[in-house]
């Protein structure tokens, strides 16, 4: 029997096509997903027959583990409860997005990994403690963690997202082609493939990007690239770097001041040159609560630290933003009330942020006053930042 096709730029409600698919999974169906990769099948990962039905649908061997969807970073948690620092760098900066996750199932999102065939040499085994991989039937277990390791990715599509929102667990997702063949980027190439092994077809158009994910095998140690999809090495590479940012207000005098003298202590303590601290995997940034964008420091600022011998005149401000706050390791405050700012509006961010003051005190703001309080301002900064340093673990 033929797959029912919806298509979803035309479809008066997308609700009722959410809740279309969603009965579908839990009934053991497969659904063709549009994503902004290429088009992917799935079933419901609580559903053993549904599993099966997706080896059956591509004649893939069934030694090659499916991929996890899941709803967010923040649940990939759900399934791997310790993450490592890389593997959840990577989820917080790069989903919802093109990149799957390898992961070590006792090690976590940060030390993690995502599996495909010959890629999907990748999987999970079992053992893991607390993970919610244990409650999903053994069978599936089997095939979407093998190996000690597991896949996971969170789309960057609305709809799929919508699905799984609403469906009890994540979907066991691969490409929906069969094995061998190219890749569909268009839902009438996955009808083509998949044929009458289908329920359900989504069908949005051409996929955004129309290559793979990029996959990622991530440990403790660091990360290794197992396909170079959508996202390059290159970009893995800046995307896996340790980002330490620095917030005030105006973003024209203590933060940018604590960001020059972070990164000459960070140096120091890494013992190589300023200039080599990006390819050393170390990005240091800072950022205003209320900054104009494109200001330039203050002229007080920029003395003190020339008489620090480092360069401040060509910091242009710029305004604390959700992306800077999602992907900063590690966010430092001149204040209580930055934070509490913050934390406001990102609570999210609460283990993230902390005040340059370990003491949780303020650094007071200079602007206006004479340059002997930028002096001041300057030398409780740099103490506070070494302090920091001292205890900081750079990887």
């Amino acid at each position: 029997m033929p797959p029912h096709v919806i298509d979803l730029r035309q479809a008066d409600d997308r609700r009722d096509v959410v809740h279309r698919a969603v009965q579908t999974l839990a009934e053991g169906g497969l659904v063709v997903f549009p994503t902004e990769t290429v088009y992917g099948v799935g079933a419901s990962a609580r559903n053993v027959a549904g599993v099966n039905r997706i080896f059956e649908a591509k004649g893939r061997r069934r030694q090659a583990p499916l991929a996890l969807a899941i709803k967010s970073a923040e649940e990939a948690l759900d399934y791997v409860p310790h993450p490592g620092r890389i593997a959840e760098r990577l989820a917080r900066r790069c989903w919802p997005g093109p990149i799957t996750l390898v992961m070590d199932r006792n090690g976590g999102i940060g030390q993690g990994s995502i599996g495909q065939a010959g890629i999907e040499q990748a999987g999970i085994g079992p053992g893991a403690e607390g993970g919610l991989i244990d409650q999903l039937p053994a069978p599936v277990r089997q095939v979407v963690a093998p190996n000690g390791t597991v896949g996971m990715r969170v789309p960057a599509h609305d709809t799929i997202l919508a699905i799984l929102q609403m469906l009890a667990g994540p979907i066991a997702l691969t490409s929906a082609n069969r094995t061998g063949e190219a890749a569909a980027v268009s839902a009438q190439q996955a009808i083509a493939s998949l044929g009458d092994h289908v329920a359900l077809v989504l069908d949005d158009g051409n996929c955004r990007y129309g290559q793979p994910s990029t996959v990622v095998r991530t440990t403790a140690e660091g990360f290794r690239c197992l396909r170079e999809g959508v996202v390059s090495q290159s970009a893995l590479d800046r995307l896996s770097s340790m980002i330490i940012l620095l917030v005030c207000t105006g973003n024209t005098c203590r933060s940018p001041m604590a960001e020059v003298l972070m990164r000459r202590l960070i140096a120091g303590k890494l013992r190589c040159p300023v200039e080599e601290l990006d390819q050393r995997g170390v990005l240091v940034a800072s950022a205003g609560i209320a900054a104009a964008p494109g200001c330039g420091p203050s002229a007080e600022a920029v003395v003190v630290m020339e008489e620090k011998s480092l360069c401040l005149a060509n910091h242009a401000s710029q305004p604390l933003t959700e992306k800077l706050v999602r992907h900063a390791d590690l966010i430092l405050t001149m204040t209580g009330a930055h934070r509490q700012a913050i934390l406001r509006r990102w609570p999210g961010a609460a283990a993230r942020t902390e005040t340059v003051l370990a003491n949780a005190g303020d650094i007071g703001d200079p602007i206006g006053g004479p340059i002997s309080i930028y002096r001041e301002c300057a030398e409780q900064i740099e103490a506070a930042l070494r302090a920091r340093v001292e205890e900081l673990v750079i990887n």
